[in-house]
């Protein structure tokens, strides 16, 4: 015997929780399934167990995707401020990071409650440790059998994200359904993770491990801004995984380690008024003592201001605004935040969030190709897309 409900939810994340909490207020008897044996893992370590969960700034120009126009229907149905709405409603303290960036003041934990609790209140059956053994269709109606009994329902909800982070149970589950169903998808690669090298400039990266400064990134015409870190296995910190997302496999990336400035002139105003203080100590001033000792010792230029040639100086500026380096891969999907790429949009209705080919069946969230940038842009989608599937199911 198969149970019966009006929508069928598999994914118990942001999109999925946002979605069975919409579905349930229009009254629809809703069952969220979820194969692991917690809710919403990722939400619990996202921003440091704060939870950045939206951005003040969030629209379409954050995201990566074939159809660059495709979220904007659902952001016009509900976006950053809305769910905003939701959190102050439910007495939730946040406070911005930077850059629009939201999080919790006290735990990620917090969202995690709220989201449950919303789900209660619209009567939603939550079902955890509850894996997908056989998913088809038949006439008008989907019938998911589990290893803890079987379900059917008219509607039917993928929302079970991507391969980021395999840890928390990130599978490849809703590839294999498009896939059943005869959708396309796209290539999938992982995104907002660390780049890894090899050779002189993982020795370089090595030996510079735990310093932190704020660095411009490049590749190809698109550039970031913010924090970098360098790591025994090579560079991280916001700037580089955002530039990740972009990133070619075999092409190379550009560093400036002091935007803002331009060390060419600065380095030729202090050889005419500091002519005996060393080089090393002016570079100092700009950049980590250890960063500029390294730059100095792979140019081979350490001594004083005065005694340095043009070209000298012209080589420290090529190095520090425009270090252009050939990164060796990334970490892959076990540090990777979200997974670039998924299920076509073109398969898929913007305004409902259904798969054309299949009426009843909708897929919301990270697992469609719908990657966000950075600060919290990526929980928006989930948000946008799981109230508009909730909406319509």
């Amino acid at each position: 015997m198969f149970e019966e409900y009006d929508v069928i939810i598999i994914g118990a994340g942001a999109a999925g929780l946002m979605c069975s909490i919409e579905a349930g207020r229009r009254n629809k008897n809703v069952c969220l399934i979820e194969h692991t044996s917690k809710i919403a893992e990722k939400i619990r370590i996202s921003g440091g167990g704060r939870c950045n969960f939206t951005n003040l700034y969030s629209d379409n120009r954050n995201f990566i995707s074939k159809n660059r126009h495709f979220f904007k229907s659902a952001f016009g149905k509900y976006d950053q401020n809305n769910f905003i709405s939701l959190v102050k409603a439910n007495n939730i303290e946040f406070y911005e990071k930077k850059l629009g960036q939201l999080f919790c003041k006290k735990s990620a934990r917090e969202i995690i409650d709220m989201l449950i609790s919303e789900c209660e209140k619209q009567s939603v059956k939550i079902k955890l440790k509850t894996s997908v053994i056989n998913l088809t269709k038949k006439k008008d109606t989907y019938f998911i059998e589990t290893n803890q009994g079987d379900f059917s329902s008219k509607s039917l909800v993928i929302a079970t994200g991507g391969l980021s982070i395999p840890k928390i149970g990130a599978t490849d589950f809703g590839y294999k359904i498009a896939k059943q169903f005869n959708l396309s998808v796209t290539s999938l690669f992982p995104a907002l993770v660390p780049l890894t090298f090899k050779n002189d400039t993982l020795e370089f990266c090595k030996s510079l491990a735990g310093i932190s400064i704020n660095a411009s990134v490049t590749f190809d015409k698109t550039t970031f801004e913010e924090g970098l870190v360098f790591t025994h296995r090579g560079i991280s910190g916001p700037s580089i995984l955002q530039i990740s997302s972009y990133w070619i496999e075999g092409k190379p990336i550009i560093i400036n380690l002091l935007p803002g400035f331009n060390i060419d002139s600065i380095l030729k105003e202090r050889r005419h008024n500091t002519p005996k203080k060393n080089i090393l100590n002016i570079l100092s001033d700009f950049l980590p003592n250890r960063l500029a000792l390294s730059i100095c010792n792979i140019l081979k230029i350490n001594k004083k201001i005065g005694e340095t040639s043009n070209e000298d100086l012209s080589n420290i500026s090529e190095f520090i605004h425009n270090w252009t380096i050939f990164p060796d891969g990334t970490e892959g999907y076990k540090t990777a935040e979200v997974t670039l790429g998924g299920i076509n949009t073109n398969e898929i209705s913007s305004s409902t969030m259904e798969c054309k080919k299949h009426s009843g069946l909708y897929f919301i969230g990270e697992v469609l190709d719908v990657t966000g940038h950075l600060g919290g842009h990526n929980f928006q989608w989930a948000w946008s897309s799981g109230f508009v599937a909730g909406q319509n199911v």
